[in-house]
């Protein structure tokens, strides 16, 4: 099974170990990531809003100050999706009327990464609004997938994915409502992770159009929305969602050959393309020779025809902070409680799934990464073996750990062709809430089996 490899730079846990030992300085690490980013980033615009001199001159401050065992991240430089709030930095999610509205405060993440000890060296390009599995805006531009740069990364976090799967840095940290993490991580060969809703603070990160006046930040996390890091292995992108959490998460390590799992490729109204079936099925295969328990369908599953469109109703509410609709409806608080009955009717469903299996495995999304286009995916079409299939359709992926609050890691499992081009492939791998570690781990144990 192939992959293809993009870069052999040292990770988060890697870098900070050499800073640690002294092997390597923080500048010497900060200033290694401005290069690469000076060298590659014109291709491909994964950054959108540089911090190279105040980041040099944290780094140099960092190396005369005593090497903390408490800071994980210590010096390891890093950057973060636009739309969290980085003082005296503009947030402005591809808005081109808010590039002067500058961020008072760091948001709660970004003073979690930087108590942890990483170096902040910039912010990543997005959609305008968040709301695309591509990354274009007339502010910052359009970013390209490293593997093929007539290729979207994926969205909404695609300057994200880009940014790691270069080898610009070796960590980010996104979000995720519809995909917009484990997407980008499938586009481009990285490692994702969609945390339990609540795991990872939010406070700090708000759609500036949406908000109600200057400076405004959401006093609460957005249902359905999490924040989730990015990464090239397991182990970094374990402890990028320790340090990332509000509390403490346990392991329950349980090896996978004892896991049993249950593996999902349809959906109702949502195909596959063979590009990304192939791979799947062989990732299957390959895993039920080395002795994992895969099952291919339960009565257990939740209707999720019935789920999806739910999904879709809250994801909407919530983008649009209840806001009328195009048709003019607005929703009532009525039609919000009946959503939240829904969602935990939906949550009880999945407990009782996780009853029996350990984990699910399922694609990412229908498609590997998308050429480019000027229209955002939702509201076109988007060729599905060989037949155009509605855009919208390819969130029920997405929604099937995103409406019922559940952790999820994408891992890369091989290469599929689409369209004409070889691109990487990835599965998500799910499981119970606050089993985010446990996801991680399993994607690991899978990715061993699948790359050895």
């Amino acid at each position: 099974m192939t992959y293809p490899k993009l870069t052999d730079k040292a990770g988060v846990l890697e870098t900070a170990l050499r800073i640690r030992t002294r092997k390597l300085s923080v500048t010497e690490a900060v200033d290694a990531a401005i290069t690469r980013a000076g060298r590659l980033d014109g291709e491909i615009d994964a950054l959108a809003v540089p911090d190279f001199e105040r980041a040099c001159e944290t780094a140099k401050a960092m190396d005369n100050a005593p090497r903390s065992l408490n800071q994980p991240l210590f010096g390891v430089p890093m950057t973060i999706k636009e739309s969290f709030d980085v003082a005296g930095l503009p947030t402005t999610c591809g808005h081109a009327r808010f590039k002067d509205q500058i961020a008072p405060r760091d948001a709660a993440l970004v003073r979690r990464l930087k108590a942890a000890g990483a170096v902040i060296i910039g912010k990543t390009n997005v959609p305008v609004d968040l709301t695309d599995w591509q990354s274009f805006n007339p502010l910052y531009g359009r970013t390209s997938n490293p593997h093929d740069t007539a290729r979207s990364p994926g969205g909404s976090s695609g300057g994200s994915a880009a940014a790691v799967a270069s080898g610009i840095v070796p960590g980010d940290y996104g979000t995720d409502i519809g995909g917009s993490v484990r997407v980008p991580a499938h586009f481009c060969g990285v490692w994702g992770h969609k945390t339990t809703w609540g795991l990872v603070p939010k406070h700090g990160h708000d759609v500036p159009a949406q908000s109600r006046e200057p400076g405004f930040i959401a006093a609460h996390d957005a249902p359905l929305s999490i924040a989730g890091p990015l990464a090239r292995n397991a182990p970094d992108l374990a402890v990028l969602t320790e340090v990332g959490a509000e509390v403490a998460l346990r392991r329950r390590p349980k090896p996978l050959r004892e896991c049993r799992l249950l593996a999902i490729t349809t959906l109702p109204d949502a195909p596959v393309d063979a590009s990304v079936m192939e791979p799947t099925e062989a990732a299957i295969e390959t895993l039920a020779r080395a002795g994992v328990r895969i099952d291919r369908t339960s009565d257990l599953l939740p209707d999720q025809a019935h789920y999806h469109r739910s999904y879709v109703k809250m994801m909407n509410v919530v983008m649009a902070r209840g806001a009328p609709a195009p048709n003019g409806k607005q929703p009532t608080a009525a039609d919000w409680f009946d959503l939240l009955d829904a969602q935990a009717a939906c949550m009880d469903q999945w407990e009782a799934v996780f009853q029996t299996y350990d984990f699910i495995l399922a694609p990412p999304a229908p498609v590997l990464a998308i050429p480019h286009s000027d229209k955002a995916v939702f509201r076109s079409m988007m060729m599905i073996n060989g037949k155009e299939e509605p855009g919208g359709n390819a969130l029920a992926w997405a929604g099937l750990a995103t409406f019922p609050n559940l952790p999820a890691t994408v891992l890369p499992i091989g290469t599929g062709t689409y369209l004409g081009s070889a691109l990487p492939c990835g599965m998500q791998v799910i499981g119970p809430r606050w089993s985010d570690l446990d996801c991680i781990a399993a994607a690991e144990a899978i990715g061993n089996i699948l790359h050895r």
